[in-house]
């Protein structure tokens, strides 16, 4: 770590050699393989674009030149470079760094993400205000290729390319299939059209003979078709960019004289740069969805350090797809470029014709499934709670006054800890449940999540069933005492005083203050339509009605709870916890449960207090 140890700002790299560079690269490429390891997070694309960053930094002035990552969950070298070396052991912890760009850690984080396909649309905003400040600095968004996908990275494109703003695009392009079109005729190619002789000669032509428009057109149309032969960036130069590339991502030298060699040039520049995923550490090569986000593991041999033994509930989701499959032919999985992390791999390898990995397209992926359902079929869309936010228009529009049959199962519904409030799916019961037409559901336990799903899949109608990240309490999947009967809550204990309603796994928490203050215990199950006869029920034998949910408090399921009690004129006295009104930081999911007020010792304070009066 002799070079690394040197850099503590990217002016630090200013004055390094080539060869010096290079072996920076090599160090923060260890130097994250160790820090990962030790605290889990994202691997592969961190990995990947370890030498672009490097090569970003050197050439450009940051904070000046404004760099805008997509997503952003590739950024750890670029945390490295900008003063945030020593406190990578603090990664997604409480009160540690965060995995994604945060404005509040670090003037180099231009703009905070967690989504994807936002970068263009930011940098461009940014390159305008330097404009208007006529600034020869550049707006540089890196955006990689499964953010492409998106819509808004389109539109994004489409207004930068109208523009004459200096707004720099790299398109970091670690699809495998790219990787035999980068060679030394492409990073020539690149050099050449990004140098200021080839950029002269276009600018010069356009003024002489902009008064013979049929000659204008044919030199655009002879440059379009020399470049399509060997470099696919036609579609960019119809956006208004001026097209690079693709050149090889891990090549410093080439990057280096790309980057020196467009920022002397103004005007949309669009880059293609082609990586791999994991690069450089064979485990994340070799497997690079399997390290995509990760565990504490061992740097060696990338063995996950993980013991727990119990079903997660995205496990429970995979094996309920598996055996529903069996017994529908016309069940089809779409899921919006999340199949690894939504459990779809084995169907995907099973029933390939049934599976639909639609990209990063979360609003497009609703309304295919629309498609598919008024075409004969049955799909199951699996999505995070967080990505549902993305296509709310079409959840409305699309589906539910069409009352299209579809069963939505929704990963990591509630606090999610390390990845923090762009990734935690606090609001999806607030926003779903006053959606006429639709049917939402949230299981306690791994065995009522399995068979949700498969009351959800045949309820004819719009069905959701909301389950959050991590491990069920248990490891094997049972038939119910009480089976799933729509709009029907399960008293799981009596007790006097107060009764306690629970919506989710967060019931585990409740059983355990139930029983030391002899409460009773509500699993409610169904968050719409919600029980009422339960409600009315437990107001007659109660004091304390105590509504418990892991979601934002307003609009939220306890808010339900209040409507059925305030239309029946009952004079109950309630007490509602949740989520409340503010974003929390990353942490464990334990750490935010905590500040959230939802741990046990909260929870049963809160509960005492307001019994008491």
């Amino acid at each position: 770590m002799a070079i690394l140890e040197k850099i503590n700002y990217p002016k630090d790299l200013k004055n390094l050699s080539r060869d010096e560079l290079k072996l920076l690269a090599d160090e923060l490429r260890e130097f994250v393989i160790e820090s990962v390891s030790k605290t889990g997070g994202h691997l592969s694309s961190n990995l990947g674009v370890i030498e672009l960053t490097v090569a970003l930094h050197y050439v450009y002035d940051a904070p000046k030149d404004k760099l805008v990552w997509d997503v952003g969950h590739q950024t750890y070298a670029h945390k490295i470079i900008t003063g945030r070396k020593h406190e990578m052991h603090t990664l997604r912890r409480k009160n540690g760094l965060s995995g994604f760009p945060r404005r509040s850690e670090s003037m180099y984080d231009e703009f905070g993400t967690g989504h994807s396909s936002t970068s263009i649309s930011a940098a461009l905003g940014m390159a305008e205000a330097l404009r208007k400040r006529k600034s020869k600095n550049k707006a540089i968004a890196i955006i990689g290729d499964g953010a492409m996908t998106a819509g808004m990275a389109f539109e994004g494109l489409n207004h930068s390319g109208s523009t004459d703003n200096n707004i720099l695009v790299i398109l970091n392009d670690n699809d495998m299939s790219i990787s035999k079109n980068v060679g030394a005729l492409n990073n020539y190619l690149a050099k050449l059209l990004s140098g200021r002789v080839y950029d002269g000669l276009k600018r010069s032509g356009k003024a002489v003979f902009s008064k013979v428009p049929p000659i204008l057109e044919l030199a655009r149309k002879t440059e379009e078709h020399m470049k399509g032969m060997v470099i696919p960036g036609t579609l960019f130069e119809e956006f208004g960019f001026n097209y690079i590339g693709p050149i090889d991502g891990h090549d410093l030298d080439v990057l280096i004289d790309t980057l020196e060699n467009i920022k002397k040039i103004d005007g949309p520049q669009f880059l293609h740069v082609a990586t791999k995923k994991g690069f450089g550490y064979a485990p994340a090569q070799d497997d690079p969805n399997k390290f995509h986000g990760v565990g504490k593991f061992n740097p060696e041999d990338g063995l996950s350090k993980d013991s727990n033994k119990s079903l997660t509930y995205t496990q429970v989701f995979s094996l309920w797809l598996m055996d529903a499959a069996k017994k529908n032919m016309h069940l089809c999985a779409i899921t919006p470029a999340m199949s690894d992390g939504s459990g779809l791999n084995a169907f995907a390898k099973k029933y390939p014709s049934r599976y639909y990995d639609v990209g990063i397209a979360e609003q497009h992926a609703l309304t295919f499934a629309a498609g598919l359902a008024l075409s004969g079929n049955k799909p199951v869309v699996a999505i995070y709670s967080t990505f549902m936010q993305r296509a709310y228009d079409q959840l409305i529009h699309d589906i539910a006054i069409q009352n299209i049959p579809m069963l939505f199962a929704i990963d990591r519904a509630g606090l999610v800890g390390a990845d923090g409030a762009t990734h935690s799916g606090n609001f999806d019961i607030s926003f779903m449940r006053c959606i006429p037409n639709l049917i939402l559901m949230a299981p306690s336990n791994e065995s009522e999540c399995f068979h949700m799903l498969s009351f959800g899949y045949k309820y004819n109608g719009v069905c959701a069933v909301r389950y959050p990240r991590g491990n069920s309490p248990g490891s094997s999947i049972e038939l119910l005492n009480d089976p799933i009967r729509i709009g029907c809550a399960n008293k799981v204990r009596t007790g006097k005083k107060v009764a306690i309603l629970a919506f989710g796994p967060i019931i585990e928490v409740c059983r355990e203050v139930a029983e030391e203050i002899n409460a009773s215990l509500i699993d409610m199950r169904f968050i719409k339509p919600i029980d009422k006869k339960m409600i009315k029920q437990v107001c007659k034998d109660h004091e304390l009605i105590v509504s418990v949910e892991e979601n934002a408090i307003t609009g939220g399921a306890g808010s339900s709870v209040l409507e059925v009690i305030s239309e029946s004129n009952l004079l109950t006295k309630t007490l509602v916890l949740g989520i409340p009104d503010q974003f929390f930081e990353h942490a464990s999911q334990q750490e935010v449960l905590k500040a959230c007020g939802l741990d046990k010792q909260s929870i049963k304070r809160k509960i005492v207090k307001q019994l008491n009066g």
